[in-house]
């Protein structure tokens, strides 16, 4: 399958795994509170530190490991096997420790044992090995369907505060539920074998040298929330929750080609072919500037007037929030680009993991400095400097490896396009005041004035995909006609 549709497949799997909670948000949020979306951040952050120590890096190392095996089917089973039953083992492990986490916690007893589902998901998840073979499509089908299905549940049973415990159930047992469907595809893909301790264990080192930089990556992603949820408050941390996940549905279009690349540069990196390796990844960081610069400057310059009619009033200061996390649009994608899409496909995970060790321990100091005095716009404000040492640290050590003014040749014009559409939204958002009908002007007028100044500056990227639209459409024309 080309990379274009499996980024489109893969682009839809991101949406619908992070847009369909967010389409229960406006209701939720008013139901639930800002306490009670607080709680069920605060858990989750929790339980997530169990799934992190459950799966230990093997989902990216079996997307790497099946993308390496792929053309031989035996190899693949056998490779498949001893991943997943290393997998159950580890995940095995991380929920009997959970077990004794909730026998000692005194608070949230009830909420924390329904998270733990996700624990149980993280287990028989085989998304990996369909990622590995790309093939995206049964991944974003089966996921699509179980999610709007949690969706009407949530409108159906969630009515009122005390429902929180529903609302958790609902969102944990769907993706159980998206990750179990998947196995209905096994047997078409894998063949049974007969496995020996080798095949299992020789997948442990390998997975934990992916492990540690998922610890990192899990501080700066998943730590926040739990040290304002104890530095802070759970409205503090419903505020930034909320708009963390506006963030992540916007970030999820531009890393989604992270996915689709890694096991196509590490199949094209076991063949030996650098240099076209690296041409993917000039034209993939220049795709990623070009896509994530209007989504970060567009998502600041709708924020303040989005957040209170999405979320309710009481949720304004996510606005606020949202404006300050947006860089981190950029930031993680120029990293995605060059972290997984270059160091972790041809195994060099030296530098990848030290880059995100050290936006780790910066996130953690300023994260203990600026809660306290800032609450959530402090951690806000550390998130985003810490992923801008992560990709200042990984073009430092590849600038040896690609030439950086290549990179960020384009990079003046992007910057320019967007710069424009914000002031331009933001007089609008400013003219028109809080609402929906504000935020739907300021979208269908803000992306056309970005995209138009790029044919201004004769962006070459620009040209190249609006003309393939255009024979797309035509194409479409010719044969409904």
């Amino acid at each position: 399958m080309s990379i274009a549709k499996n980024y489109i497949y893969n682009v839809i799997y991101q949406i619908v795994t992070l847009v369909i909670p967010i389409i229960t948000i406006p209701y939720v949020s008013r139901v639930l509170g800002s306490s009670g979306v607080g709680t069920n951040a605060f858990t989750n952050s929790i339980v997530q530190y169990f799934i992190l120590f459950g799966t230990i890096g093997i989902s990216l190392y079996g997307n790497r490991t099946v993308a390496y095996v792929r053309d031989n089917k035996d190899e693949l089973s056998r490779t498949f096997w001893g991943i997943f039953v290393l997998k159950i083992i580890t995940t095995g492990s991380a929920f009997a420790a959970f077990l004794v986490f909730l026998f000692v916690v005194d608070s949230y007893q009830t909420i924390f044992l329904i998270q733990s589902i996700y624990i149980l998901a993280a287990a028989v998840d085989i998304s990996w090995l369909y990622m590995g073979l790309e093939d995206f499509k049964k991944t974003v089908i089966r996921n699509l369907f179980v999610r709007v299905i949690g969706v009407i549940c949530i409108f159906l049973f969630v009515k009122t505060s005390t429902d929180l415990w529903i609302y958790v159930f609902i969102l944990a047992f769907s993706q159980f539920l998206g990750h179990l469907s998947l196995w209905v595809y096994l047997p078409k893909t894998i063949s049974r074998v007969k496995l020996k301790w080798i095949d299992i264990k020789k997948h442990l080192k390998p997975s934990i040298s992916l492990f540690i930089p998922q610890i990192a990556i899990q501080i700066y992603l998943v730590l926040n929330k739990t040290m304002l949820g104890i530095f802070s408050n759970t409205n503090e941390v419903g505020y930034f929750d909320n708009a963390d996940k506006v963030v992540k549905i916007v970030l999820s279009i531009v890393t989604a080609m992270g996915v689709v690349m890694l096991p196509r540069v590490a199949n094209t990196f076991a063949k030996g072919q650098i240099n076209r390796v690296k041409e993917y990844l000039y034209h993939s960081f220049d795709f990623a500037s070009y896509l994530s610069i209007p989504l970060m400057f567009g998502l600041a310059g709708i924020a303040l007037e989005f957040a209170p009619w999405f979320f309710g009033p009481e949720f304004s200061k996510s606005g606020l929030l949202i404006c300050v996390i947006s860089p981190i649009v950029l930031f993680i994608a120029w990293s995605n680009v060059i972290g997984q899409q270059y160091l972790m496909p041809i195994g060099n995970m030296r530098v990848y993991t030290y880059s995100v060790v050290m936006g780790a321990i910066i996130n953690l100091i300023l994260n203990f400095l600026l809660i306290g005095p800032y609450q959530s716009t402090g951690t806000a404000i550390a998130t985003v400097i810490a992923e801008f040492c992560v990709i200042v640290v990984q073009l430092y050590f590849v600038r040896h490896e690609f030439k950086i003014k290549k990179l960020l040749r384009s990079l003046w014009k992007y910057l320019t396009a967007g710069f424009f559409m914000f002031l331009f939204i933001r007089y609008i958002g400013n003219s028109l005041g809080v609402g929906y009908k504000t935020t739907a002007v300021q979208v269908i007028t803000g992306a056309p004035i970005y995209f138009i100044l790029l044919f201004i500056m004769k962006s070459e990227l620009n040209r190249k995909l609006f003309g393939v639209g255009l024979k797309l459409i035509r194409k479409v024309i010719r044969l409904s006609s």
